[in-house]
């Protein structure tokens, strides 16, 4: 079977916060809904977060050809269905195609159209994302005891491996500015370990753990080493069921792009910057002090280019 970039090679998203009433749900959220309530199993999970990621595809494939997306048999597939409350999978699927038709409602390209440059199919992808992200942050009071949480942890630990050391590296970069201790671990096994055990000796209370697909099951380890250290572990990931979002104290979601070869991060690069902007508002005093101090730095020794 080939892997899921072989795939799109060939063929080339904080838990939802209050919706204010006039805000109608979207195709994402009632997909959600569905499963919501609903004790799964972790291939169940594994399903579910293929329907919610690929909604418009898997509401049309057969029993078959989503078992094999999701890698897992076709009978789990009609347990799934049952556990859900549905008859089999027919009927699962019956029900998941409308709600797949109205996310691309109005669009104005046709499927065809859309297969004719998928770069922009991936960047309205991207739009979908950060329209998603945007409705959740409605309810900015999850972001923002967030922000006050890790603005305390002294220091504050952030964690990503393998894909998702981009983003880790960034958000470290830019606390750095505004936080006095920040530790960044990029490395899995012993060596992460370590750096979370000095980390909780030296009074830290938190870590921020990056998560983006595929899911490695390092990033697992390491918040679960976390854990028994004592640390407390914020999530940001494209996950909203799993083992991942299970280990971690809070979850903050935000959809990945997966129309290309490989993932792109609009939506989960925004939630990052809305983290550092809750760390900034716990300690105003704090963050511009050292704003201004690294003003300063840059100024002395020219680190820009005047425009």
């Amino acid at each position: 079977m080939p892997s899921r970039q072989q795939a799109r090679a060939q063929a080339s998203a904080i838990t939802p916060g209050r919706q204010s009433p006039d805000t109608e749900a979207s195709p994402t959220d009632r997909v959600r809904a569905l499963f919501g309530g609903h004790r799964l199993s972790p291939g169940q999970r594994r399903i579910a977060q293929y329907i919610v990621d690929h909604l418009t595809e898997a509401a049309f494939l057969s029993i078959t050809d989503l078992a094999e997306r999701v890698g897992v048999s076709q009978p789990s597939v009609t347990r799934f269905a049952s556990s859900l409350g549905f008859s089999g999978f027919p009927a699962l699927r019956e029900a998941l195609q409308p709600i797949a038709l109205s996310s691309v409602a109005g669009a104005p390209d046709t499927r065809e159209e859309i297969r004719r440059n998928e770069l922009q199919a991936a960047v309205d992808a991207e739009i979908e994302n950060l329209e998603s992200l945007r409705r959740t942050l409605a309810d900015p009071g999850r972001v923002l005891d967030v922000g006050r949480e890790l603005a305390r942890s002294m220091p504050l630990t952030v964690l990503g491996l393998r894909i998702s050391v981009s983003l880790a590296e960034y958000f470290a970069y830019a606390a750095r500015r505004i936080h006095p201790d920040v530790r960044l671990v990029t490395r899995g096994g012993s060596v992460a370990y370590d750096a979370l055990l000095q980390s909780r000796e030296a009074g830290g209370t938190w870590v921020v753990a990056f998560a983006m697909p595929r899911h490695a099951n390092e990033t697992l380890a390491a918040m679960q080493a976390a854990r028994s250290t004592g640390l407390r572990v914020a999530l940001i990931t494209d996950l909203t069921l799993g083992s991942l979002v299970d280990e971690a104290d809070v979850a903050l979601t935000a959809g990945t792009g997966s129309r290309l070869v490989f993932d792109s991060y609009s939506a989960p690069g925004v939630l990052s910057a809305a983290v550092l902007q809750a760390m900034a508002d716990a300690d105003p005093v704090r963050t511009q002090s050292r704003l201004e101090g690294y003003e300063q730095v840059a100024e002395q020794h020219d680190f820009f280019l005047e425009q």
